[in-house]
């Protein structure tokens, strides 16, 4: 055999090998899921999920606005968009409604916005953080 002709067996030996590794080894994860990491992560994703879920929900209402009316933002759409895009079943309002302001005030909703958020804070009597 010619010394290319081996070379060349040798990568074919080897790319075989790597591929049969790949079939026996296929899908297996690195480290098993576990139940205490999946509620980890998703106790992580939570605030974020909520401030998206503001966020979106200004932006949809600053699109359904009329040119010269305010946006109207509320709580419950804050609610359903967590709901319907990021899965969340629960949501309590007190956690939206802290979402919403802290986006409402970053975003600079003041001069073409109008929230209930802040009508929920005074009926609470909270200040309410995520």
């Amino acid at each position: 055999m010619q010394p290319a002709h081996a070379v060349g067996f040798g990568v074919v030996t080897f790319g075989l090998a790597l591929m049969a590794a790949g079939v026996v080894w296929k899908g297996r994860a690195v480290r098993p899921l576990s139940a205490a990491r999946a509620r980890s992560t998703l106790g992580r994703r939570y605030p974020r999920d909520l401030l998206r879920s503001a966020d979106m929900a200004i932006a949809s209402a600053r699109g359904a606005a009329s040119q010269g009316e305010p946006a109207i933002v509320t709580i419950d759409a804050v609610v359903d968009i967590a709901r319907d895009h990021f899965g969340r079943t629960h949501v309590p309002r007190r956690d939206a409604a802290a979402a919403l302001r802290l986006r409402y005030e970053y975003a600079d909703c003041v001069a073409d916005c109008v929230t209930d958020a802040y009508d929920s804070e005074r009926r609470a009597g909270v200040e309410g953080e995520l």
